[in-house]
């Protein structure tokens, strides 16, 4: 029975171990301190009853105006442009099923954004809005199998802007290719916990896994962009206290729980009210 015991705590100790070794971050990358002290509009400072659309030109253009930073979020077209808007699917903000990874530049004129009159705006549309201004955190909205030609083509677009910007996605593969051709970009890893709401639709494994931050061994993420309701995941909990990982909130939409993590030293994603 001792022995059994001491056999059940040992591999206990060792996976235990393991866990840790496997959460281990990127440490110390310079620059983090020009993303800590700022606020990010969730996809512009938008709100459709003024007419302002989520992602797009006049909300990003409000954004900047108003000191924020901006976080923002990018498909890859079918002719390589970079559309900024948040589903691939168009219904929710179009009215029209349409999937943005299957148009090209010149159909965007057929999909204006709802109650906005404007359309679908590309990347470097958007960049020129925050040069000398506020950072922008920029999403990778991966398809299919696209990470890396997404990757790359943000990456070509990005390093001709002279703003400042770190680089952020759900998908480990996108962190992956930073990782490898882009190291000197800080990066981040989005997640939240997939075993209560939202699924990865990769199965319970994969659910798991994102929830738990177990990728992190590959990608080395700058830091962590965690649904601020689901923060007191223990992975991340660990993260933080045994490597100081860099925690970003997302999207916070009260003022009180905006304070509150702004306390713990955490820059928020915020919608739906104006800091």
């Amino acid at each position: 029975m001792k022995k059994a015991i001491c056999t059940a705590l040992a591999a206990g100790a060792g996976l235990a171990g393991v866990w840790c070794l496997a959460l281990a971050p990127r440490r110390n990358q310079p620059g983090w301190d020009r993303f800590a002290n700022v606020r990010y509009a969730h996809r512009g400072l938008h709100n459709l009853d003024e007419g302002v659309q989520e992602n797009s030109l006049s909300a990003f253009r409000l954004a900047a105006e108003r000191g924020f930073g901006a976080e923002l979020d990018v498909h890859l077209m079918a002719d390589g442009n970079l559309a900024v808007v948040h589903d691939s699917n168009l219904k929710r903000v179009c009215g029209q099923d349409a999937v943005i990874e299957n148009l090209r530049l010149e159909d965007l004129q057929n999909y204006p954004l709802l109650g906005s009159g404007e359309i679908i705006p590309l990347l470097d549309e958007v960049l020129p809005l925050f040069t000398g201004k506020a950072p922008l955190v920029v999403e990778l909205k991966v398809a299919g199998n696209n990470a890396a030609a997404l990757t790359d083509a943000a990456m070509a677009c990005l390093r001709t802007w002279g703003g400042t910007y770190c680089v952020e996605s759900f998908h480990p593969a996108a962190l992956l290719r930073l990782k490898k051709k882009y190291p000197e970009v800080i990066r981040g890893q989005l997640s939240c916990d997939f075993l209560r709401g939202d699924h990865t639709g990769l199965g319970t494994g994969a659910d798991f896994a994102m929830t738990n931050l177990l990728t992190t061994f590959l990608t080395r993420p700058d830091f962590i962009a965690y649904r601020h309701e689901d923060r007191g995941n223990a992975s991340l909990r660990l993260m933080k206290k045994l490597y100081g990982v860099h925690e970003v909130a997302w999207t916070v939409r009260e003022r009180e729980a905006m304070d509150a993590l702004e306390r713990d030293g955490v820059p928020v994603i915020f919608e739906k009210f104006v800091p």
